[in-house]
């Protein structure tokens, strides 16, 4: 049995379209499907704990959106063995797809998730924050600084209306990225690798651990992560120079080096990052407040996701 999960406001009401065409396939070809459409944030959360909580039989949950649905849909999910993910990209930065090269075509999308026979255990990571200690989980990364800056200003109500009028997309990213980097100020902090390591910096201007490679519709900050290795993959962008910073981001986008001056990268499987001034953190671009200081963990191999 299939259910799907859908967010039509993704992307400036591209997930609504990419559903309508994915419901026709679906009566086409005569298969029996359920379907939960979101209308405001934290409902695709709430449906696939619903949809998981003591289930016994096999039960696909397949969402349609963009990373920030993925988030939820992933939040809320129980961990059983009869339960399987699929993914259908809708999103504006789809950087989940992006990674494990899934197809961005809806039909053939759906096509994989119907028709393949092949799935893959992925790690997923664990953020803990704020002074309750808040627990949410993230599929391709997690941070506080710029990057959370950005998702904090894409998230704007005004901000996602000109979204949709001018159909950024994934360029949104980037030019909020350059709009908040104009404003960004640098901090001092540290990070505490594996509750072991303590390594300081003068100059942050954000950390971000991460379980696949790329964030922020296409940025390359951790060629090296692996979303069955266990681990996380952290990187500190740190620079005394604003301008050469810039550099350092256009270098992630074009992905044209591994080693990029200004990126600092280390792994390990649980990581605490601390910042002297306050910064917006965020979940796979959902944002989560406010804050100091962060944890993260990496949680191996509880995935089941059709590839």
């Amino acid at each position: 049995m299939y259910f799907f999960i859908v967010n039509p406001c993704s992307s400036g009401g591209r997930g609504e379209r990419i559903w309508k065409k994915l419901k026709k396939l679906l009566e086409k070809r005569t298969v029996s499907y359920e379907a939960y459409l979101t209308r405001q944030p934290g409902e695709a959360r709430d449906y696939a704990r619903a949809l998981t909580e003591n289930v016994q039989e096999k039960r696909i949950i397949v969402a349609v959106g963009g990373d920030g649905t993925f988030n939820e849909v992933l939040d809320g999910l129980y961990f059983y063995p009869e339960v399987s993910l699929g993914y259908i990209p809708a999103g504006s930065g789809n950087d989940f797809a992006r990674s494990l090269r899934l197809p961005t075509n809806p039909k053939r999308a759906l096509n994989k998730i119907l028709l393949s026979p092949y799935y893959q255990f992925l790690d997923y990571g664990v953020l803990t924050y704020g002074d309750k200690a808040e627990h949410r989980r993230f599929a391709v990364s997690a941070g506080m600084g710029l990057d959370g800056e950005v998702c904090l200003c894409i998230k704007q109500g005004l901000v996602q209306k000109l979204m949709r009028r001018l159909r950024l997309g994934r360029f949104s990213y980037i030019l909020f990225g350059l709009v908040r980097l104009i404003m960004a100020k640098p901090s001092r902090g540290y990070i505490i690798l594996d509750r072991v390591k303590k390594i300081e910096f003068n100059h942050i201007y954000f950390i971000s651990a991460h379980i696949h490679p790329f964030e922020g519709g296409g940025f390359c900050f951790a060629p090296g992560a692996d979303a069955g290795d266990g681990k996380l993959s952290v990187c500190v962008v740190s620079h005394a120079n604003k301008r050469k910073l810039l550099n350092t981001l256009i270098a992630a986008l074009l992905r044209r080096k591994k080693n990029i001056r200004g990126i600092r990268r280390y792994e390990c499987q649980e990581a605490a990052f601390y910042m002297e001034q306050p910064q917006a953190v965020h979940t796979d671009g959902e944002v989560c407040g406010t804050w100091r200081m962060i944890e993260t963990e990496c949680i191996r191999k509880k995935i089941r996701m059709i590839l």
